[in-house]
């Protein structure tokens, strides 16, 4: 919900109370989108957690609610002993594999710039600070 929906001032963009904001931080998140990713066909949570270098159990399990809690995923209990559990994206998460393709493929074309300008910022900064 934008400013101009409501009626309100036209120099916010975004509300507090916008619906899209805990959506796009659930998205942006970098687990999640890693996660969605991975989930090219339904995996175990260690197969998950195997393909995801850095992530802990309790922030995997964190972003896997989640993301089942919004609809991105499905959780299936597997009728095995002891009782295992698989998950797959929805639809919903499914229709995210695009756009996120799109960011991916702008990531890394524009990789070796942004290093260059991280790089300029940080001699900047510590030239300001000598």
């Amino acid at each position: 919900m934008t400013a101009s929906d409501t009626g309100t001032d036209p120099g916010i963009v975004y509300r507090a109370d916008c619906p899209s904001r805990p959506i796009l931080d659930q998205i942006a998140d970098k687990w999640s989108m890693m996660v969605l990713a991975v989930l090219d066909r339904p995996r175990r949570f260690n197969d998950i957690k195997r393909r995801l270098e850095g992530v802990t159990q309790r922030v995997l399990t964190q972003t896997l609610r989640r993301l089942e809690r919004n609809g991105m995923i499905d959780r299936r209990v597997l009728p095995t002993a002891p009782i295992g559990v698989e998950y797959s994206r929805t639809p919903l998460g499914e229709s995210l594999r695009e756009p996120f393709g799109h960011l991916y493929d702008w990531t890394t074309a524009h990789a070796d710039e942004i290093q260059r300008c991280q790089q300029d910022y940080d001699r900047r900064q510590h030239a300001a600070r000598s």
